[in-house]
């Protein structure tokens, strides 16, 4: 899976911001904290939900059960706009 071309993440500092191209099916903006960044910083590239957790438990000293909570949740909401494709 990987973020659409369609959508464009964008990081203002204090939190994340995911923005539609006109022709993508979502208008609106999904914002998020740097979580959400980090997380699609990893969709840029074709990846997988467990990798993305792999990769944030290495980076991050969380348990890798919030990590992966984390990541599913964010998941789920990008798939309900559209963003990601499979």
């Amino acid at each position: 899976m990987k973020l659409k071309k369609q959508y464009i993440p964008h990081d203002t500092g204090d939190e994340s911001l995911l923005v539609p191209t006109a022709d993508a099916e979502f208008s609106g903006v999904v914002r998020g904290n740097k979580t959400l960044g980090i997380i699609l910083s990893y969709l840029k590239e074709e990846t997988t939900e467990e990798e993305i957790v792999a990769a944030m438990t290495a980076r991050f000293d969380a348990p890798e059960e919030v990590i992966s909570r984390d990541v599913k949740k964010a998941i789920e909401e990008l798939r309900k706009v559209g963003a990601i494709e499979e």
